[in-house]
């Protein structure tokens, strides 16, 4: 029996009475709604300013609140912030905040919390860390008031704050922000519409939100992070079900209520259910990443990444991710999302072609010495392990000396972070995903970087592709941005920042009696209800 007929054999006797057992629930007031969720995998931390996991951001969106927020265009609104000014030369900014706002343990949120905040950010943060290096001063002037100070002027600054991809520019108390950026926070007290139940946080198993009801939403309708976040409903239970069949079977069963990534093989089995709607999470879909340790041997050499880049069939990613939906995926030679303004196929001519042949030279001539590929691969996400098995049987033909490393999601999040050496606890490759929301251009595209120590997980150092995504952001119009970013791409796929597996889109499924559901980069809670 093959992996698709077991996966769907599973879910349907799960459907006849083999679902996961009912978690309980705590004491509630009668009649309260409460919407059990299946999320991508397991909340293994809960730091969204430390990490970059989606996960975490997509609990964090729920328990914090930003100063703006980025709506369905891809547009920064105002969210915390109630008005602000700049100068006319751009390099001073004031920011008012609305009033009313408050912590979930009742204090007010104060500038010198935004503060604070901003300046834990900073230093996590790709573009933070841009706007740190122009920055003069960032002070509180008041307790509603805030100044920003630079020494040019810095466009993108509102979308910055705004931005969904990871991390997030949360707003959380002073003394909780002044924690080490490089060190996880123990306390979680919001500032957003719900509030994180950390005594019930059962890592592996569950994580539960309440409503805050102190939380101010804004007038203006909900639009991704944008807008009045109304709260329909009184509680979020996340439950952790890393088996598809399991999941599948808890959906039809009624014992959960929406499921985040449903995998496309128990998509067909669903739609037959009349109690369940499917439908795609996120137009602009994602790209498939195979990140590879430009510290280390053998992802040192560039010219042995490129022999990954030339050795891969973007056609055996897509589909062990997607399955045999064509209409899911496209191949993708290049790293900004297809269908926006920005998207580029500069230098792409020949990757993902799965020329192994030529591959296997490259990597000899490349002066290969066998040295251990260490492949860490979460095996309890989906998109991961799809990805990951593909990776195993790439490396081996092209001629690698692979160390296969299966863990779990949360193992991947904490391992990628070390520096040190493969066989010390280090790690050569890992496998993720960019949501095509954080891929149309690179203020909000960390991956993309190639800032060597700044850069993101495997840090890159490739001077051409910073000169490129800098001449983006000071290009004065449109057809000045595409030309950076033809550059950008042609630069970043020839020193391999990292290897791109190809553009798939992917589901997310609910039951009937639940509304509100919006496609979206992350599932937005506000404006969901449930009867």
């Amino acid at each position: 029996m093959d992996r698709r007929t077991f996966l769907k054999t599973s879910a349907a006797l799960g459907a006849a009475g083999l679902a996961a057992p009912r978690l309980a629930t705590p004491a509630l007031a009668q009649g309260a709604k409460v919407l059990r969720f299946v999320p991508q995998s397991n909340l293994a931390n809960f730091d969204p300013v430390w990490g970059t996991q989606y996960v975490v951001r997509n609990a964090g969106a729920m328990v914090w609140d930003m100063l703006y927020g980025v709506d369905a265009n891809l547009k920064p609104q105002r969210q915390m912030v109630g008005s602000e000014d700049m100068t006319p030369d751009g390099l001073t900014w004031t920011f008012r905040l609305r009033p009313g706002l408050k912590f979930h343990d009742g204090e007010p949120v104060l500038a010198k919390d935004v503060v604070a905040s901003l300046n834990r950010w900073m230093a996590r943060d790709p573009i933070g860390g841009m706007i740190k290096a122009i920055q003069v001063e960032l002070v509180a002037v008041d307790d509603n008031t805030f100044r920003w100070r630079l020494t040019k002027p810095f466009p993108k600054l509102l979308f910055a704050l705004g931005k969904t991809n990871v991390p997030g520019a949360f707003i959380m108390p002073e003394r909780i922000a002044k924690t080490d950026p490089f060190t996880q926070i123990t306390e979680y007290i919001g500032s957003g519409p719900m509030r994180f139940m950390a005594k019930e946080w059962v890592p592996g198993a569950r994580a539960a939100f309440e409503t805050f009801k102190d939380y101010k939403p804004r007038d203006e309708p909900a639009s991704w992070l944008a807008g009045g976040k109304r709260m329909l409903l009184d509680r979020v239970e996340w439950i952790i079900m890393p088996d598809a069949a399991t999941a599948s079977a808890a959906l039809q069963n009624g014992e959960v209520d929406w499921w985040e990534n449903p995998i496309p093989d128990l998509v067909p089995l669903l739609r037959k259910d009349a109690n369940i709607k499917v439908d795609i999470a996120d137009p602009l879909g994602n790209v498939g990443s195979f990140r590879m340790n430009h510290l280390h041997p053998p992802f040192d050499n560039p010219k042995i990444r490129q022999a990954v880049l030339v050795g891969m069939n973007q056609e055996d990613y897509m589909r062990a991710i997607v399955g045999d939906d064509e209409a899911l995926w496209k191949p993708l030679p290049g790293f900004f999302t297809p269908g926006t303004e920005l998207y580029s196929e500069a230098g792409g001519a020949q990757v993902g072609k799965g020329d192994i042949k030529a591959a296997q030279k490259m990597l000899k001539d490349a002066g290969y010495k066998g040295e251990k590929v260490v492949c860490i691969v979460a095996q309890d996400q989906p998109i991961t392990k799809a990805q990951g098995d593909i990776t195993a049987d790439l490396l081996k033909q092209i001629g690698f000396n692979v160390d296969f490393v299966a863990t779990d999601w949360g193992t991947v999040g904490t391992r990628r972070a070390s520096k040190a050496p493969p066989s010390q606890g280090g790690w050569n490759m890992f496998h993720t995903w960019h949501a095509g929301a954080d891929a149309i251009n690179p203020a909000g595209y960390p991956a993309v970087r190639a800032n060597g120590d700044k850069a993101w997980f495997g840090w890159p150092s490739v001077p051409a592709v910073e000169a490129g995504i800098s001449e983006w952001f000071d290009a004065p119009d449109l057809a000045s941005e595409k030309a950076a970013i033809d550059k950008t791409n042609a630069a970043a796929l020839d020193g391999v920042v990292y290897a791109p597996t190809g553009f798939f889109l992917g589901y997310q499924a609910w039951r009937s009696n639940v509304s509100g559901v919006v496609k979206g980069p992350l599932p937005f809670i506000w404006g969901v209800s449930k009867t």
